[in-house]
């Protein structure tokens, strides 16, 4: 064996025993389980109840990377011609223009570039939410059932709630009967890929 060759090899060896030894992980990415995935945004009624939308069918994936546990890639998208409401005229007005208006912005977005843990099973994520064509940095606070930088190959599921000012997002009809504030809770499993 030539020298050039042991040398390439030795230079090889160290090189992986290096990144061993500082643990060093590809990234894990995940899909959400639309089978098991949903949001709902709940939102004051008259004062004295809320109303509740939901959103059954959800798609996106999530990039973990143990090596920079703070950033994260989440992209997951909603479908909001998809909602439901409890009763029709509630339905049609949320479906229509002076709510999510989903004949013209069919969806709503959520891209997540950054991760804060607080424990190795909570934290929040922060990122863009995009409704009815309007784009605003919002925090989602995240409880994970099992640590997801350390849960290498494994489901993990996943809740996340927000509070958003929907007049931020163009939403600002019936300011007397429905309160500003939506609580949005979005429910999820992750499946590794």
């Amino acid at each position: 064996m030539s020298v050039l060759v042991r040398s390439s090899l030795a230079l090889f060896a160290a090189a992986m025993l290096s990144a061993a030894s500082t643990g060093l992980t590809a990234p894990q990415v995940y899909s959400l389980d639309p089978a098991h995935s949903s949001a709902s945004a709940k939102v004051p009624f008259l004062g004295l109840g809320s109303k509740t939308a939901g959103f059954p069918k959800i798609s996106g994936t999530v990039r973990f990377d143990e090596n920079t546990p703070e950033a994260v890639s989440l992209d997951l998208t909603i479908d909001a011609k998809a909602l439901t409401a409890g009763d029709n005229v509630t339905l049609n007005r949320l479906k229509g223009e002076k709510f999510f208006w989903v004949d013209k912005y069919p969806e709503v977005t959520f891209a997540g570039t950054q991760l804060e843990l607080t424990s190795p099973t909570k934290g929040t994520v922060t990122g863009q939410l995009t409704a009815r064509g309007v784009s605003r940095e919002e925090t989602f606070a995240v409880s994970f059932d099992k640590p997801p930088l350390t849960s290498v190959g494994e489901a993990i599921e996943v809740v996340a709630t927000t509070t958003i000012n929907r007049r931020n997002y163009g939403m600002k009809s019936y300011s007397l009967i429905v309160g500003r504030n939506v609580t949005i809770t979005m429910k999820a499993r992750l499946a590794p890929r």
